[in-house]
């Protein structure tokens, strides 16, 4: 299904080839709204994406010039709780490779475990911890076995962090642990995720970042902080607050993803 994504994809694209991918999170669709002489392909008409039934995941692919760039923008993503996959996103993120993109951008709605970090914060994805299933379970003759040392390219987030501070933005660090959700996460579990060293917890990010280094690709990572976590509240958790708060946000991501893009090597 790859192979005949990447044959849609060079078909539709007339003639573009970027090198250059971004996965846009809950709340971040509107992103894709800036892409100047945009091609849109529906995740629908490509074989190898899943369709997302999340609200605030549109499901199509935005090809064209941001920043000064030539990109793809996958507005939505599936997630391993859409339908017990963790690896749900390989086929497009194989198609991605096949088509020649060497660079992944990754965003994503996140609640943090600290108060100085708090809601419309954008954190900067340094490491992950994961407490879901691998996504290369199941990978035959050992190709699963890959060196997740530098997960996220150092490069890459040193470009991204520079980005910020051109354009004025605060931007913390940290390390982005995985649930599996939809579930949002107990008060228990928000205290266990600080004692192990994370930052901020969410529902997706990791599988794609495996799967990313799976297929050579190199990523960088950003999370919209868009609650505090269970326990640390007064408001209830809800996907309504997490869309509301990201769409709040947004334009503090917007601005470093803009000078990112831009910047990148």
């Amino acid at each position: 299904m790859a192979k005949r994504t990447v044959d849609i994809l060079i078909e539709r694209l007339e003639g573009r080839t970027p090198t250059l991918a971004m996965v846009l999170g809950s709340g971040l669709g509107p992103l894709a709204s800036e892409v100047v002489d945009a091609i849109r392909i529906p995740y629908a008409d490509l074989p190898a994406f899943p369709v997302s039934t999340v609200p605030g995941h549109a499901g199509e692919v935005v090809a064209g010039e941001f920043a000064g760039r030539s990109i793809l923008m996958l507005a939505g993503r599936s997630h391993y709780y859409e339908s017990g996959d963790p690896a749900a996103m390989a086929g497009a993120l194989e198609s991605l490779a096949g088509l020649g993109i060497e660079t992944l951008l990754l965003t994503n709605a996140a609640g943090s475990v600290h108060e100085t970090m708090g809601p419309a914060s954008v954190m900067l994805i340094e490491d992950h911890i994961a407490l879901g299933p691998n996504p290369l379970i199941g990978r035959a003759g050992g190709d699963g076995f890959i060196d997740m040392s530098h997960a996220y390219d150092p490069a890459l987030s040193r470009t991204i962090a520079a980005a910020a501070a051109k354009v004025g933005e605060p931007i913390h660090k940290g390390v982005y642990c995985w649930f599996s959700g939809p579930s949002f996460e107990t008060p228990a579990e928000i205290r266990m995720a600080r004692h192990i060293g994370a930052d901020a917890v969410g529902m997706s990010t990791v599988p794609e970042v495996i799967l990313s280094r799976f297929y050579g690709l190199r990523v960088g990572a950003m999370s919209m902080i868009t609650n505090l976590g269970a326990g640390m509240q007064t408001e209830p958790l809800s996907h309504e607050q997490t869309q509301r708060v990201a769409k709040q946000g947004g334009a503090r991501l917007s601005a470093i993803m803009r000078q990112a893009v831009a910047d990148i090597g």
